[in-house]
């Protein structure tokens, strides 16, 4: 009788289980980010060539190469020009030509006290001045633009012939040890060529020689994680040429293209220090005849004349092939490298114009005058 209340069955779907895990969706699967696999830090000990044990070692780390994170878009990077102005050498010779708009003997004369204050050298300076100033009294400048011109012109003369690009193409691995006294840059200088290396699509190895200074190592191992670049390191107080040989054999083994040494920072008056660079050059040459391939000198923009003293010592027991002149964006004294070109004659590998990685630049000379003088009268 009640049978009008009873619904008809509807088509049965099958319930899911309360406790089924629901399928992802399709903007679930593709948020769904994979995560990169990481690197085991691995112990490496390199095998020895037949009879070459030159040092006892103990074994080597090698740093692992991290899957780097994407990193930030750097600004756009900033010209010579606008990296120079502000240094006091560019400032004194900006303001300079503002002073003295006329040609005459004021004008060079306070010339060469900038030259002079700037490290330039005194022979340099003088000769330069004298040069221009009987020019001057021959009339063959129209107005002060013509000798700004003609100052240009014979600074860009004195730096031409260092302009020489390190070639690192032509061994393998290119071995580059580099050398300097204490706090020039020399590490950063490191992590900076290792990046520039790198991104040119090279395999590069760093070696962390300087095992004499606290935390100089722990320092290239963050340049190394910064720029995905293996690191080979023994403790502090190890034996730099033992962790340097080391380094090359490991380099030779894998197919690497550039290996950069690094050095403990020594003034040259200290003797112990200074033969240890001897030492490294011919424990290399074991291996190697012909390594290092560039010893790269990092000389301290700010450092002035002593600069000259430095070299002299150092090429004097290492043998430097290349410098590389650093902090010229912010200094008074940059006018050193006009002195370094005079007396030596080095090649001119690199100059740093910043913190940035980026900022270790190829040296050209006419990028650095044209840094350092104002276009025309009238233009900082």
């Amino acid at each position: 009788m009640l049978k009008f209340w009873k619904k008809k069955p509807a088509g049965t779907t099958p319930e899911q289980p309360a406790d089924a895990p629901a399928s992802p969706s399709v903007e679930d699967n593709e948020s769904v980010a994979e995560t990169p696999a990481v690197t085991p830090i691995t112990a490496v000990e390199p095998a020895p060539g037949p009879g070459m044990d030159p040092v006892a070692s103990e074994p080597v780390v090698v740093e692992p190469v991290p899957e780097a994170p994407a990193a930030p878009a750097e600004p756009a990077r900033r010209g010579w020009r606008d990296r120079l102005s502000g240094s006091g050498f560019a400032r004194g010779l900006s303001s300079l030509f503002v002073r003295h708009p006329k040609l005459d003997d004021d004008l060079l004369d306070e010339l060469e006290t900038i030259l002079i204050t700037a490290d330039v050298g005194i022979e340099t300076s003088t000769e330069l001045v004298e040069n221009l100033r009987a020019r001057m009294h021959k009339r063959e400048f129209a107005d002060a633009d013509a000798l700004l011109a003609a100052l240009r012109q014979a600074l860009l003369v004195r730096l031409a012939p260092v302009e020489k690009p390190l070639d690192v193409g032509d061994r393998l691995p290119f071995v580059i040890l580099t050398v300097g006294i204490n706090g020039v840059g020399k590490t950063t200088t490191i992590g900076k060529l290792a990046r520039r290396y790198r991104d040119e699509g090279r395999e590069v190895l760093l070696a962390a020689g300087d095992t004499f200074r606290a935390a100089a190592v722990e320092q290239l191992k963050t340049w190394g994680a910064r720029n995905s670049v293996p690191v080979i390191s023994q403790g502090q107080d190890a034996d730099s040429a033992s962790v340097i040989f080391d380094a090359l054999q490991t380099a030779r083994a894998r197919g690497t293209n550039v290996l950069i040494a690094d050095t403990a920072g020594r003034l040259h008056t200290q003797g112990g220090l200074m033969d240890e660079l001897g030492k490294i050059a011919r424990v290399l040459k074991k291996l190697d005849p012909e390594a290092p391939h560039e010893v790269l000198m990092v000389i301290d923009g700010t450092t002035g004349q002593n600069a000259l003293s430095q070299l002299r010592q150092f090429r004097q027991i290492v043998g430097v092939t290349g410098l590389v002149v650093t902090k010229l964006d912010g200094t008074a004294k940059g006018g050193v490298v006009f002195a370094l070109a005079r007396e030596f004659g080095l090649p001119i590998r690199y100059v740093g114009l910043g913190e940035g990685a980026t900022d270790l630049r190829t040296f050209n000379a006419e990028a650095f005058v044209d840094g350092l003088l104002p276009p025309r009268l009238g233009q900082p």
